[in-house]
């Protein structure tokens, strides 16, 4: 059998109510206001499709064994890179094999359950053992418009293979279209769409259910003979009406999260499967279907071991849980680099990126490995030949040691108004870790007056700088103080 091992999910900690949105950009659009419903999650200024691919790996990896994982398919239509591969540089942050199969699925808001079919397919052919898939977007839209209130922030990730499966992958139909409902060329910041009743009628009414019927004809079902079908679609009386054109009754359908989190763009099907898991019984038959430049539609039927799984993921459900009002909407749109600020001297000079170092050391920046010593166990970090333990001291008896997976607490902290921050203050300071070491550290969604000497923290893979004359992303680790909200 083929399937899902485990699952996660991400949503970022920040949520801009779009009442916001509409009292700072509504005297543009009026129109707006019919969208200005709920709220929606917004990326921090430190984060993006690629980070928040991380988390999702990270929440469905657990404390599985990463030697086991044969490869990484990462799905985005707002990947930082467009000739780098980011499925590489997530492979570092997670400290995969080096040997493992990496490869991002881009440009079409289906890649999220094409990239996850690609895993079940590698498993089930007998190339790979283990498979992760995840999709993740951030996509930006233009002030006053309406997508500006559609989109949101989210990622998810799907750990496939043939044991231990928490849901069996029962069959799949695709189809392809190159219905253009919107697009967004190379170079451009922002998608272009076409007529809104447009896109209801010929393109989420038609091609979803194309896609779901394909599939049920495929496996000889009947879509009454599932429990939860899940499929994408923001406009919320449009997702309503697919259910009922299918005769899918309303409490087995998944909601679109369009009023807590957004469209999430290719994310959005795989975040609305991993909801549903959060609820599923064993023995439940779910129908995941997705929507962008055509469809695919998958089966799965869950297994008891999905409470097992469920009880050790934060998930979508986690997060969901996990918020923090982002009440101030031109906050967001530096975030999103939609306004230029004044970011003075300290924020415009940004050294080069010296590839080379980062090739060298790509393990310590990326996974934040560090070592242990073998005679003693001390850990440290980064990378030392000779053990810090002044009682010990031994000499080239070191092995690697990860610290991103490790616990933490804030042993001292400072807020700096001098050093440059999109969200001033600056705060940093160290950490000591479970089991020993200590690193100096940035802390993030987290404000300065929260902070205490003590406080447990997680890692949180994340942007550290981005070069704008050079097109650079640059990546290290950051602390998340657990604040309540």
């Amino acid at each position: 059998m083929t399937g899902l091992v485990s699952y996660g999910g991400f949503v970022p900690r920040y949520r801009l109510n779009r009442m916001n949105i509409f009292k700072a950009m509504g005297w543009f659009n009026p129109v707006t206001m019919g969208a200005a419903k709920g709220e929606k999650a917004v990326a921090n200024y430190d984060q993006d499709s690629l980070t928040m691919a991380t988390e999702a790996c990270l929440d469905c990896l657990g404390d599985a064994d990463r030697e086991r994982v044969d490869g990484l398919y990462v799905a985005s239509a707002t990947f930082p890179y467009r000739e780098r591969e980011n499925a590489g540089i997530i492979s570092s942050a997670l400290d995969l094999r080096d040997d493992v199969r990496a490869a991002d699925f881009s440009d079409s808001l289906k890649s999220g359950t094409t990239a996850l079919l690609a895993a079940l397919d590698a498993v089930e052919a007998g190339r790979a053992g283990t498979m992760l898939a995840a999709a993740a977007d951030c996509r930006v839209a233009k002030m006053g418009s309406m997508q500006e209130h559609y989109y949101g922030d989210g990622a998810a990730a799907f750990l496939t293979g043939t044991e231990d499966l928490i849901a069996e992958f029962k069959g799949a139909y695709s189809v392809s279209h190159d219905f253009v409902d919107h697009f967004r060329s190379d170079g451009m910041p922002f998608d272009r769409t076409w007529e809104e009743r447009w896109i209801k009628d010929a393109g989420y009414g038609k091609i979803i259910p194309e896609a779901i019927n394909g599939l049920l004809a495929k496996v000889g079902m009947e879509i009454k003979d599932f429990d939860k079908v899940v499929y994408p679609c923001h406009f919320d009386r449009v997702h309503k009406g697919i259910a009922a054109k299918l005769g899918i009754e309303p409490e087995r359908l998944q909601s679109n999260m369009s009023t807590t989190v957004g469209d999430a763009g290719s994310a959005q099907p795989l975040m609305m499967l991993a909801a549903a898991l959060e609820e599923a019984a064993p023995g439940d038959k779910i129908l995941v279907a997705s929507y962008g430049s055509g469809s695919d539609a998958l089966f799965f039927e869950v297994t008891d071991r999905i409470e097992e799984v469920r009880q050790a993921r934060k998930g979508i459900r986690g997060c969901l849980e996990n918020r923090e009002e982002l009440a101030n909407y031109e906050k967001y749109a530096v975030f999103r680099r939609i306004i230029p600020v004044e970011m003075g001297i300290r924020g415009e000079f940004e050294p080069p990126t010296a590839f080379s170092t980062l090739w060298k050391y790509k393990r310590t920046v990326l996974g934040l490995k560090g070592n242990r010593c073998t005679v003693c166990g001390t850990p440290v970090f980064p990378e030392q030949r000779i053990c810090v333990n002044p009682e010990c001291g031994a000499v080239d008896k070191m092995e690697p040691y990860r610290f991103s997976d490790k616990k933490g607490r804030i042993f001292t902290y400072t807020g700096d108004m001098l050093a440059f921050c999109i969200d001033p203050p600056q705060v940093y300071g160290l950490v000591d870790f479970e089991g020993g070491g200590r690193i100096w550290l940035d802390f993030t969604d987290c404000s300065l007056e929260s902070l205490k000497v003590g406080m447990e923290v997680d890692m949180s893979f994340r942007k550290k700088y981005y070069d704008h004359e050079r097109g650079i992303h640059g990546y290290f680790w950051k602390a998340v103080p657990r604040v309540e909200a």
